[in-house]
């Protein structure tokens, strides 16, 4: 998934104008034009932009191969990828949206998850993905995405849009409820021993 999020991004790069116009998330042109709900992440609009979120997926896909994160954790990001898009249509007045951050709060939401709820599990992998979740959760509160539409961070050349993070980390915890946390529920669940039969005649307690 980092590699399929990644490598098209470094393709397009930061795109020509066309590139924009073609791919880029816009509100008004998703039911007619559906593929921006993937395409979106791909386009960047300066190098430090691409250069971050590139890294970002990076650090994603090392996590991965070293969490030895299960084949289901890929599938929760692949769902919350279009989610995280379509999520965006609750902020319309956010009319254009590039880039793999969201998308990436997605994935690290999902390894959270995955870390926190696979059978298995250390103590200390389980530290780790509690800690990733916290850490998530305070980042996109501290930018504030209910109250702050676009903001320029110090030392960036271009806006960044909290609510796209926001958008990626609930989608992302959702996916990862459907695909890793409910079906580990529910294979605790099946698990359990069942009470012995208690012989014919013997007193209920």
């Amino acid at each position: 998934m980092a590699l399929l999020l990644a490598l098209p991004a470094l393709l397009v790069g930061t795109g020509p104008g066309l590139a924009r116009q073609v791919l880029t998330w816009q509100p008004a042109l998703v039911w007619a034009e559906p593929w921006r709900c993937w395409s979106a992440a791909w386009v960047h609009f300066s190098l430090l932009h691409l250069g971050a979120n590139l890294a970002g997926a990076l650090l994603l896909l090392l996590l991965g191969h070293v969490a030895r994160l299960p084949r289901e954790a890929a599938l929760a990001w692949a769902l919350a990828w279009p989610l995280t898009h379509l999520a965006l249509l609750a902020e319309p007045a956010l009319r254009r949206y590039g880039g793999l951050s969201g998308v990436l709060h997605a994935g690290a939401a999902v390894a959270a998850v995955a870390l926190l709820v696979q059978p298995g599990r250390l103590r200390a992998e389980r530290v780790l993905g509690a800690a990733l979740g916290l850490g998530l959760v305070l980042k996109v509160l501290g930018e504030q995405p209910w109250a702050v539409l676009q903001v320029q961070p110090p030392g960036w050349d271009i806006r960044i849009a909290p609510v796209a993070h926001a958008a990626g980390l609930l989608c992302g915890l959702l996916a990862a409820a459907l695909l890793l946390a409910l079906p580990a529920a529910l294979g605790r669940f099946r698990s359990r021993p069942s009470s012995p039969a208690r012989p014919p005649g013997s007193p209920a307690g």
